[in-house]
């Protein structure tokens, strides 16, 4: 099931690579970690990026700063993306749907086999959606984790802006289905609007929940705000940044709460509160300025559970 690729110690800071085998697939943890014996944390990334929105090689980013705090950290890259295999240029037959259904649950049971207590989960975007919909569909894994902690995280976008018109309907709904026809993935890299590539199936199952409408599953139908209602949510607190007028909208961000039930907590990054700058969708977790401004709050949050 596991396979270790390579270790490496940046600033007295170890990090491996981790790999859990479904099928074909392996699917990568980036661990991260300072010391032994720390509280994991499990971190969620979103469209078109992969795991290195949290962390990078020479040791920054939000995954770096919670090993140095103590924290065991687990990075992963979803079927497909980052440094999982296959790629997909080599297999794009497939969605949201495994994400929700397998791959979340496989990243849950890995952490929670090798470290034996509850994690933490960081997510960005997208990730948090996909989180809420595995717990909402398997609600016996609530057990599994002791605090959901989300950045940029909304489903749908009711904001109508020109913005919104340009980037989402047109872009995202329309032409990058079309574009992903051909190869059965989008090339966002070589387009340059994302980090990462995104698959056909993804990209359908997703623009169904970004269009404002019902949270049930394109694939088999299963009612995910329905579940939602009746779930005892772990803690939960959603982060945003004044400057992001469009992902990770502030209205968009406390409709998905709404619509989750999770009775979160909720803040927007922003000089007006005492933040260092108005924070966007990225640079919300690759600022230098993150270091000092909230990333010892969200240490100090996670903190609060061990």
């Amino acid at each position: 099931m596991l396979s270790l690729r390579f270790i490496g110690f940046y600033f007295y800071m170890q990090q491996e690579s981790l790999y859990i085998q479904d099928g074909h697939h392996q699917l990568h943890l980036r661990h991260i970690h300072q010391n032994q014996g720390g509280t994991p944390v499990l971190m969620l990334h979103g469209t078109i990026e992969n795991g290195k929105i949290f962390y990078t090689l020479s040791g920054k980013g939000l995954a770096c700063y919670l090993a140095k705090q103590g924290f065991d950290v687990y990075v992963a890259d979803f079927r497909g993306k980052g440094e999982s295999k296959p790629n997909l240029k080599q297999d794009a037959g497939h969605g949201q749907y495994e994400a929700i259904t397998q791959d979340i649950p496989l990243f849950l049971d890995y952490i929670e086999q090798r470290c034996h207590q509850p994690m933490h989960l960081i997510c960005h975007s997208w990730g948090g959606v996909l989180l809420a919909s595995t717990l909402a569909r398997y609600p016996q894994r609530c057990r599994q984790v002791a605090s959901t902690l989300c950045f940029g995280t909304k489903r749908s976008i009711y904001r109508k802006t020109l913005s919104k018109r340009w980037t989402v309907d047109l872009l995202w709904n329309r032409l990058a289905p079309l574009l992903a026809r051909k190869k059965g993935y989008i090339d966002a890299v070589k387009l340059k609007f994302g980090a990462d590539n995104e698959s056909l199936n993804f990209l359908h199952q997703s623009i169904e929940w970004v269009k404002p409408g019902k949270w049930c599953d394109p694939v088999d139908g299963f009612d995910y705000h329905q579940a939602a209602q009746s779930i005892n949510w772990p803690r939960t607190w959603h982060i945003t940044g004044a400057s992001d007028h469009l992902l990770g909208y502030k209205e968009d961000v406390k409709a998905f709460i709404e619509e989750s039930n999770a009775q979160a907590t909720f803040s927007l990054l922003s000089k007006s509160a005492g933040n260092a700058i108005d924070y966007d969708h990225i640079n919300i977790l690759t600022h230098p300025y993150a270091i000092d401004d909230h990333f010892p709050e969200v240490a100090r949050w996670l903190a609060q559970e061990e």
